[in-house]
């Protein structure tokens, strides 16, 4: 039997059931360890962040157990920042419960020291190639990237992967046996955290060593030309480790660095209380007078990295780091309407249910018999008219100002009772 939970963070203006989404993908006919991977401690690293986004995403587990944190400083990566409130891989040790990061911290631990989890993966985008010998400034014994990082050589030896050296050496030589570039060449970099960095002493892997469970960082090179490349050799390590324990999988993609930069563009939709859908790709980057709740509203996003960030008059959507719009607010009580409502959709009728959308070649025409639910057909309008139901529309009656999309194809039709908000679905012209 296969199981999988998936808990894509449904966000709202007041509290979060955890700071950061989780995602669990688990057979439940295999007692395997569980393999805990985490991305996005640091927001400027997003190599780290869009791997752990594809594969909660699009890897289907067929043995074994994977848990995943594609946005652990949530935060850092909406500004693009390694920490908006300091650095989060330095608060593992001792950390004040004043500190902003607190919550976010403790809650990860919890994680990491659970029974099930028997391999940490931190996922990291680092400076320069790391080589053992100095070449120059950028491939030298200082730099982080394209590493597999140690806190010291093994753990205890009756652990099931307790020799990290051993482990790390194996994915090494795995991922340099197909590279884009030769000087993409991954090694281990083992910190020998407990005799010789202090710093490190703070980080995640040391917390996870030092309560007797393996744990590597992963280290992409920032120097690497694309996300896309990126994003490919973390996956590549990813599914190394998988390899190492066990785990079976399946991805629906071709695994190239080209067939990632095409997935890597895909953002998505966002449904917003339930009631209104908007599709993120191709999205103008400013919509006016969204109907919203004045107190919380729920964002639901089909991506693991869509969250919102609240301004004083505003909604800003985004994916991972990217900024995908801003919403200007109309606020509107909510009414309860029927679940669907009647379109005649190219000359044939079907019924659509609010937070959804239909794709039209020709015209379409909403069917409404409730004299107290009002239609309004955003980017449309006839004189004298204050129903828009039961009117066929075209694309060429719209205003193409009022298309939610930059192609001026997709439209908003909202549906009221008695100027309280019942609910939305979005019109696509093909």
């Amino acid at each position: 039997m296969h199981f999988m939970l998936i808990l894509f963070m449904a966000l709202t203006t007041t509290l979060y059931a955890l700071p950061f989404n989780l995602i669990k993908k688990e057979n439940c006919s295999e007692q395997l360890p569980t393999l805990l991977v985490i991305g996005g401690i640091h927001g400027n690293e997003p190599g780290s962040y869009y791997a752990t986004a594809l594969l909660a995403q699009y890897y289907q587990i067929k043995k074994g157990s994977l848990w995943i944190i594609p946005d652990l400083n949530r935060l850092s990566i909406q500004h693009n920042s390694r920490g908006v409130n300091g650095d989060m891989n330095r608060k593992f040790a001792d950390l004040n419960p004043k500190d902003l990061d607190f919550e976010i911290v403790k809650e990860v631990q919890k994680l990491i020291i659970e029974p099930k989890v028997g391999l940490i993966l931190n996922l990291h985008d680092g400076h320069g190639f790391y080589r053992k010998e100095y070449q120059n400034t950028i491939f030298n014994p200082n730099a982080w990237g394209q590493t597999c990082v140690i806190d010291q050589g093994s753990l205890d030896e009756s652990l099931p992967y307790g020799n990290l050296n051993e482990i790390a050496s194996k994915v090494s030589v795995k991922l340099n046996d197909d590279l884009i570039e030769n000087h993409h060449l991954f090694d281990v970099r083992n910190t020998n955290t407990r005799f010789d960095d202090e710093a490190m002493r703070h980080s995640l892997t040391y917390f996870a060593v030092t309560h007797k469970k393996p744990a590597f960082a992963i280290e992409t090179s920032k120097n690497l030309p694309t996300l896309k490349d990126k994003v490919y050799y973390q996956l590549r390590a990813i599914e190394c480790y998988m390899g190492l324990m066990g785990i079976e999988f399946e991805r629906s993609f071709d695994f190239t660095p080209s067939v990632i930069e095409k997935l890597l563009a895909s953002h998505g939709n966002v449904i917003i209380n339930n009631s209104i859908y908007l599709d993120l790709q191709n999205l103008k980057s400013s919509l006016s007078l969204v109907p919203l709740q004045s107190g919380a509203n729920d964002f639901n996003f089909s991506h693991p990295l869509g969250s919102i960030k609240i301004n004083k008059q505003d909604y800003n959507l985004f994916i991972g780091n990217q900024k995908i719009a801003t919403l200007i607010p109309s606020y509107h009580p909510k009414e309860v309407c029927p679940d669907s409502i009647s379109v005649i959709i190219d000359g044939k009728p079907k019924n659509i249910n609010f937070a959804t959308d239909f794709f039209v070649s020709a015209d379409f025409k909403v069917i409404n018999n409730d004299s107290n639910m009002r239609v309004n057909i955003i980017g449309f309008t006839q004189k004298g008219v204050k129903d828009e139901s039961n009117i066929t529309v075209s694309l060429k009656d719209f205003d193409e100002r009022y298309a939610i999309d930059t192609q001026n194809k997709r439209y908003r039709i909202e549906f009221y009772r008695q100027n309280r908000f019942c609910g939305m679905v979005l019109a696509h012209f093909k």
